[in-house]
């Protein structure tokens, strides 16, 4: 007796149908197998299957069973076989029809007393399942509306006594809603908290408005990550598309709890100083999305930026540039995106006394260039805003609240929808104070590229048609300040 199912394996974000099949034979001893490159967990499927076939009051097939997973090439890793697997061994015994069992894809854990539980990647599997052509997926009940979000219809169910009702047209389950969020603007820390800093506010706007990377330096206690932590506040959301592609992230890495729906905001990331360059640009032996992937259209914050491993910032390269992490493994290559904002702070010396005016500085300049020479003059050059931060002045600390996030975040959008409406022309004083400032800076051709990007949005910002002289000199005020460069 042969039973089928599908079901789908995860490669990185990628979907991989798997054929579950099941085959039961008489034979002298009663055993139970799972062949197909399945990993230690899918492995103790064997066990949760046969508990939850109990719990669920269903008969166990009293025969040999061998479950196969193919394309036996491919590496099955994860409990989110189980479901397929239970019910591909009723479809063989004849418990459940097959005819109709094959129109479904399934997805999904059981527990030992038969409950489906949520898995990581259901949006992902029932894409795949859609793009296999079909229409219907069965999945855990809390991940139904995320698994809706695929245009597929998504039958939810509680208990494999349920699926099995479904299946045999006992009980009646209704295709679940895609589940959309919200965003979460009211709990976010609000702009209007920061007194002064007025320069760096002006920077933090400029790279929420143009997605640029922006390097915060000064004396401790000046406010950098206080400021740093507000730029969610004043992004706009997530278009649909966009807010599909960071939800199929976020539940392939096991981030998105189950029934939170569609990731409406912008991620904001904030990994420790001691991550691993796995945990922050991704990878590991089974390949899996990090930090800079987790942040996609969002911020990923670096706080105290010398602080983290020189492997790890010169690994942050490439995802800068291009926007996706490949991480190439002997089985294969797993692709993550990763367009993120990135935030960065720092001191501008070990002691953190170099540009206050009011503490002398301990550090030698050998400490000084050691301490800055953690940060690559390459990584520097992809930071399209660098600001110096003072100390605030009393009369700063003790004024009224600063202009709210809601207000700036109403010019950001503004701003951004200009951005990709229209590029804006230099005027031609424009074009010759930029061509100045590359052999006076002097900058690099990214540089260069990188301040003609921070113009337009200074443009945009100023709803101004054309980009003027004072945007390319702003935009060229925040390159790499003297405390950096200087002694």
């Amino acid at each position: 007796m042969l039973g089928r199912a599908v079901t789908f394996a995860l490669v990185g974000l990628e979907p991989r149908r798997v054929e579950v099949e099941a085959h039961l034979r008489t034979g002298a001893q009663q055993t139970f197998s799972i062949v197909g490159l399945a990993d230690r967990a899918c492995q103790e499927a064997k066990h949760r299957v046969r508990s939850g076939v109990h719990s669920a009051r269903l008969p166990w097939p009293q025969m040999v069973i061998t479950v196969n997973l193919a394309p036996a090439a491919l590496r099955k890793e994860g409990t989110g076989f189980d479901l397929a697997i239970a019910l591909t061994l009723l479809a063989a015994s004849e418990h459940v029809p097959p005819a109709k069992l094959e129109k479904h894809a399934c997805i999904g854990e059981l527990g030992l007393d038969g409950a489906v539980r949520p898995v990581a990647g259901v949006i992902a599997a029932a894409e795949g399942a859609a793009r296999a052509g079909f229409e219907r997926v069965l999945c855990p009940a809390a991940s139904a509306g995320e698994a809706a979000l695929a245009g597929i219809d998504a039958i939810g169910v509680r208990h494999l006594a349920e699926a099995v009702g479904y299946l045999l047209g006992y009980e009646a389950i209704e295709p679940a809603a895609p589940a959309n969020g919200h965003r979460a603007g009211a709990s976010l820390p609000d702009l209007a908290d920061v007194r002064g800093q007025e320069r760096g506010r002006r920077a933090l706007e400029i790279a929420a408005a143009g997605a640029h990377n922006l390097l915060l330096a000064g004396p401790p206690g000046t406010g950098k990550t206080m400021l740093a932590r507000r730029m969610p506040s004043i992004l706009p959301e997530l278009r649909r598309e966009e807010a599909l592609e960071v939800t199929r992230i976020h539940s392939v890495a096991g981030t998105l709890a189950p029934g939170s729906g569609l990731v409406a905001a912008p991620p904001f990331r904030a990994p420790h100083h001691g991550a691993s360059a796995a945990a922050v640009v991704g990878g590991g032996a089974v390949p899996r999305p990090g930090e800079v992937s987790l942040a996609h259209r969002g911020v990923l914050l670096l706080d105290e930026l010398p602080e983290f491993p020189r492997s790890v910032l010169e690994a942050l390269r490439q995802p800068l540039e291009d926007g996706v992490v490949s991480v190439a493994r002997v089985g294969g290559r797993a692709l993550f995106p990763a367009r993120f904002r990135l935030v960065a702070t720092m001191n501008l010396c070990p002691c953190g006394g170099r540009g206050d005016p009011r503490v002398e500085c301990t550090c030698t300049p050998a400490r000084i260039s050691a301490y800055r020479a953690k940060v690559s003059r390459a990584l520097l050059d992809r930071f399209d805003l660098v600001v110096a931060m003072p100390r605030p002045r009393a009369e700063e600390l003790a004024a009224a609240r600063g202009e709210p996030s809601a207000a700036v975040r109403e010019r950001v959008v503004a701003a951004a929808q200009r951005v990709e409406a229209v590029t804006p022309r230099r005027r031609p004083a424009a074009s010759e104070l930029l061509d100045r400032a590359v052999d006076k800076l002097p900058l690099s051709g990214r540089g260069r590229a990188r301040v003609a990007r921070v113009a337009r949005t200074i443009a945009a910002l100023a709803n101004e048609p054309e980009v003027l002289p004072e945007h390319v000199a702003e935009a060229l005020s925040y390159r790499s300040p003297a405390e950096l460069t200087g002694p």
